[in-house]
């Protein structure tokens, strides 16, 4: 069954939690005793109605101030796809919780509170969208029980984020437009009779009728090699395997590849997936290939067509997303981890600090956690990489701290 991403944003009672708590609601994935729960929740709290963010904010702190804070993943199903959804933060103090989620969807549902409009949050979350190049955003204008459901109010906030889209540089997104109230169904799963001036899809209507083709960008095949599989049995004796994730393309037998960082070449001979072989594997694939000669190839190689060779390079100028709390400033040292090659890196220069709000950049020596800015590395070795708006899979990467091992920031290669 085909699985389908989806990054939520939104600031605080927009109504995140309640519309994801709503399609697990509408798409009987709810438990008997987790609706009973929000039943007796919602009772207590004196609500006339079902709280249904109670079915997403896990932390005590969420459910006492009514707030996402961590990065919660969601899984419910239908009869056509499985759905994983990153509800995600929507406070600034909270951006890289909101580039964490993001980062892996191909989907994002922006909430906007249709009392209030765009607002600065929700430049912050078209343009964390844009940097992501998440190919299809649902911008849905919540809350419409409150204003009336007022076609005149949906057109205006529609009108007003249409201009900020002509701020972006990423013309491929996809922007749709959704008026809903999410605290009683209208046009979540089911269509709301309150707005019959709106003919578009609902919700759950245009999560469904997307396919892979509709949220994958095509690139150039990329085949990181994790692991080398030698079973050295009798029966796969001399069995010599290649297993990691392939992205951008597809692979097929018979592909003349090259392996980096050695250039040496070589032929697709099998494709396996588990137990099963095929002609040809799918981008997104996780799988073990066979190459035509005996060749040396590790963990951290990188198998691609011949003739399409990434750049191979020890400088890189990228975006970072800063998450420690220790500021990132030139000279200091971490480890760049770019697919499952892992090299020791030098900041050369941190250069400007860019605002979220589309309103530029400042020159800076330095970013602070949750900021976003352009930074050039130096590398002790050259890593085998594209651009991110060419291949999202092989233009990412995240820093290390080598003294403690945490996840300091993650990076987009220009």
């Amino acid at each position: 069954m085909e699985v389908l991403k989806i990054a939520t944003a939104g600031s605080v009672d927009d109504g995140k939690s309640t519309l994801i708590g709503r399609l697990l609601y509408d798409t009987k994935s709810l438990t008997t005793d987790k609706i009973e729960a929000i039943e007796k929740s919602s009772k207590q709290k004196g609500y006339d109605y079902l709280d249904f963010s109670l079915a997403t904010d896990g932390l005590v702190a969420e459910r006492e101030q009514g707030i996402t804070i961590d990065v919660a993943h969601i899984y419910f199903s239908t009869a056509k796809k499985s759905y994983i959804i990153a509800d995600t933060p929507g406070h600034v103090e909270y951006t890289r919780n909101m580039v964490t989620g993001a980062s892996t969807s191909q989907v994002s549902i922006i909430l906007i509170d249709a009392r209030k409009g765009v607002i600065e949050q929700t430049y912050r979350h078209f343009f964390i969208n844009n940097l992501l190049r998440v190919k299809d955003v649902i911008v849905a204008i919540n809350k419409m029980d409150l204003v009336d459901y007022s076609e005149e109010v949906f057109n205006k906030i529609k009108a007003d984020f249409q201009a900020l889209n002509e701020k972006s540089a990423y013309k491929e997104q996809n922007v749709s437009y959704i008026p809903l109230s999410a605290i009683n169904g209208g046009n979540v799963a089911q269509k709301s009779e309150n707005m019959p001036w709106y003919t578009g899809q609902t919700v759950l209507e245009h999560l469904e009728g997307l396919h892979s083709h509709d949220v994958y960008e095509a690139g150039k095949a990329r085949f990181p090699v994790q692991t080398v599989i030698r079973p050295k049995t009798e029966e796969y004796h001399d069995f010599r395997g290649y297993a990691g994730k392939l992205s951008g393309n597809n692979i097929k037998v018979g592909d003349a590849v090259t392996v980096l960082p050695s250039l040496t070449e070589s032929k697709v001979t099998k494709i396996h997936f588990f137990d099963k072989q095929y002609d040809e594997a799918v981008a997104g694939s996780s799988i073990t290939i066979e190459l035509e000669n005996d060749i040396n190839v590790t963990r951290g190689d990188m198998i691609v067509k011949s003739s399409e060779l990434p750049k191979i390079e020890k400088d890189i100028t990228t975006t970072v997303c800063w998450m420690d709390s220790k500021k990132l400033v030139a000279g200091a040292k971490y480890y760049v981890q770019h697919n499952t090659n892992r090299v020791l890196a030098k900041i050369d220069s941190v250069k400007n600090v860019i605002a979220t709000d589309y309103s530029g950049i400042t020159p800076a020596s330095q970013l602070a956690i949750n900021e976003i800015g352009e930074v050039t590395i130096k590398l002790s070795k050259a890593i085998y990489f594209d651009s991110y708006t060419e291949n999202k899979s092989n233009g990412a990467f995240i820093l290390i701290d080598a003294a403690t091992n945490t996840t300091a920031g993650v990076g987009f290669i220009k």
